[in-house]
């Protein structure tokens, strides 16, 4: 079990920082690319408490098959004002916006 502590916050939230407008992450893409492959519920986590941390776009992280927070009715729309594809309502196009790092 991985140990919850602000470093391993603030290197979740750094990633999410280099996310560009216009393009979208997932949580197990974050995971991976902290490598914590098996943990993208962490990064959920992380993530649901961001803002005591600071002013990150967390709106461009979504789960493994474009869909946006489930209660996070904002969400959609700033991703659609950065012109974020969408399938159909709540879910990103991943082959248009994934971010490919």
């Amino acid at each position: 079990m991985i140990k919850l502590n602000e470093d391993l916050i603030y290197e979740i939230l750094s990633v999410v920082e280099e996310i560009p407008e216009g393009k979208v992450a997932t949580y197990g893409q974050i995971a991976r690319l902290i490598g914590k492959d098996k943990n993208a519920r962490l990064v959920g986590k992380v993530l649901s408490v961001s803002e005591y941390y600071g002013r990150y776009p967390c709106h461009r992280v979504v789960n493994h098959e474009g869909r946006t927070a489930p209660h996070w009715k904002e969400q959609a729309d700033l991703l659609k004002a950065e012109g974020v594809a969408m399938k159909k309502e709540n879910y990103v196009d991943l082959k248009i916006c994934g971010w490919e790092c």
